[in-house]
């Protein structure tokens, strides 16, 4: 169980590291992107991309940690008393929340969805809800 939270966080922070350094970077094809799905906001869309790139980021960072602590045999995050069940869970939920909201501005900000990220998005949503879904059924020990 542990192996599947460490290859799938690990994977997916991997993954996601990449579309926050673009939007933090401020590379040509974010900043297009996001110029383009601000418009129907009405906001600023440096704010909007660097909010998101923040995020993104911040995701990340939960994923990176969770696989991580996913290999220490305690049950709590280093020295805090954050049980690593509820970490995990948050993380995984903050994820897919977060792809769940990059699919609704690719569908309802975008002139044309760009498939590829659509399916990226979806791939983190399956393997959180999975993580989610292992770690909360997990036999508990006493």
């Amino acid at each position: 169980m542990n192996k599947i939270l460490f290859i799938t966080n690990l994977l997916m922070g991997t993954v996601l590291s990449r579309f926050a350094i673009s939007k933090l970077a401020a590379w040509d094809i974010s900043v297009k992107a996001f110029i383009e799905m601000a418009k129907p906001l009405g906001i600023d869309p440096t704010f909007f991309r660097i909010s998101t790139g923040i995020v993104i980021s911040a995701v990340v960072l939960g994923y990176l940690a969770t696989a991580f602590f996913s290999l220490s045999k305690k049950n709590s995050i280093m020295r805090s008393k954050i049980p690593f069940k509820i970490w995990a869970t948050f993380t995984n939920l903050f994820g897919l929340l977060t792809m769940i909201g990059a699919l609704t501005a690719e569908f309802l900000l975008r002139v044309q969805p760009k498939m590829l990220l659509v399916y990226i998005a979806l791939g983190i949503i399956f393997f959180s809800a999975m993580n989610i879904f292992i770690l909360n059924n997990k036999k508990r020990t006493r």
